[in-house]
């Protein structure tokens, strides 16, 4: 047992340093010193006063065990009145409740970061606090502040902890194709939208995603999710080199794709695009998604899953994961991700290279894109192709050069 715990420690030292070599940064550094998160698997704040409520003259369903296409029933089955009632009422419930309309979770969620805003703005003011907890109330405040834009379409939100965040770009209930952004460490409600450097953020991704499809398709309704619904690996410890977040990560995912199976197009299948750890939580979630996403006119039955500055996907091939997903994958030669070792010992590392070759994912080019976070830049190859699988142009895939 010893002797285990001591190969544990080795190995993480090994994840860890090599990603910190690799970037060669002091802010790795500091990353691989990060504590171990709290994963959400729980439904949010008001669930239990919600599953009491009986005014209704009907039980309202259990956010912990309905399923999205009972919840889906249910809300269709409210008058107005009811569902504005509950939105004032339960806006964390309904904002998060995967089946619910879009449109009543956009509204939901505007009353529920309204609050949490004006929550974070009264502790900011609160004197009685020490000074840190004030800053970092300002912080939460602002955050918040930048999501409750008219334009903005926020699918779901939940304080929580370091703060969960989704969000589309597009008419999501009619698109005819929608990409779900998947990220991997350190997304969280306070890195979800970056102004310095967008691309290292997942709504930047998602933005950048959403024009270059307009671009290729400009007569296609298309629709992009950035959806960061899971605890995250804060910098490079130990929830970087284990499962244990993407296990807790995984069956959400598979909600949110049942969710949008009954609020969504039944002809608009979605394609995943997981970076880095959240490549993790698609290769944990894989197996399940043919019954989470298909609908009945999908006669493919095949999800497109794209995988980029993967540390791995958890399995050592393709054949792990199913026959409901067809995995695309991709790592540009600058990504510092490729030093850290391909294997699982222990409970510790993620399996094989999604880009070797015995792997069994299509392999597609990223040439011009630099360093893990540069997937999504203007005029990469990655990004024209992320478009391409996503409207489903796969004759327009650009795949890597010969000894590339």
């Amino acid at each position: 047992m010893r002797n285990r715990r001591r190969w544990k420690r080795v190995l993480i030292g090994a994840f860890a340093g090599c990603a910190v070599l690799a970037d060669a940064g002091a802010a790795a550094a500091q990353a691989a010193a990060s504590t171990e998160q709290l994963a959400i698997s729980t439904p949010p704040a008001g669930s239990a006063a919600w599953v009491q409520d009986h005014s209704f003259d009907r039980t309202l369903p259990d956010p912990a065990t309905t399923t999205p296409a009972a919840a889906a029933a249910f809300f269709a089955s409210l008058a107005p009145t009811e569902l504005d009632r509950l939105i004032r009422d339960y806006p964390l419930v309904v904002g998060n409740f995967d089946g619910a309309p879009l449109d009543l979770r956009y509204r939901a969620n505007k009353i529920a970061l309204a609050a949490e805003r004006d929550s974070a703005r009264a502790r900011a003011a609160d004197h009685k606090l020490d000074t840190d907890t004030r800053e970092l109330a300002v912080s939460r405040a602002n955050d918040v502040e930048h999501l409750l834009g008219p334009d903005r379409q926020i699918l779901a939100f939940d304080p929580r902890g370091r703060g969960l965040i989704t969000e589309v770009w597009g008419d999501l209930a009619d698109a005819e194709r929608i990409s779900v952004v998947v990220p991997g460490s350190d997304a969280d409600l306070g890195h979800f939208d970056q102004a310095p450097e967008p691309l290292r953020s997942p709504a930047g991704m998602a933005r950048a995603l959403y024009t270059e499809e307009q671009r290729q398709a400009p007569n296609t309704r298309t629709a992009v999710i950035a959806w960061t619904g899971y605890v995250t690996p804060s910098g490079l410890g130990p929830d970087a080199v284990t499962s244990r977040l993407a296990d807790a990560g995984a069956p959400r995912l598979q909600r949110l794709l049942a969710g949008l199976k009954e609020t969504t197009r039944p002809d608009a299948p979605p394609a995943l695009l997981c970076h880095s750890y959240g490549s993790v939580v698609c290769g944990n979630a894989a197996p399940e998604i043919p019954r989470a996403a298909a609908s009945p006119s999908d006669t493919s039955g095949i999800t497109d899953l794209m995988v980029f500055g993967s540390p791995g996907m958890g399995v050592q091939s393709t054949s792990e994961l199913g026959t409901g997903v067809h995995v695309w994958a991709t790592r540009n030669p600058t990504d510092w991700i490729g030093n850290v070792p391909y294997l699982e010992v222990g409970g510790l590392g993620h399996g094989a290279d999604p880009t070797a070759g015995g792997f069994g994912a299509e392999q597609i080019s990223s040439a011009r894109a630099a360093g893990h976070n540069g997937y999504f830049t203007e005029g990469t190859d990655s990004l024209h192709n992320f478009a391409a699988i996503s409207l489903g142009h796969y004759q327009d895939v650009v795949r890597p050069a010969p000894n590339s």
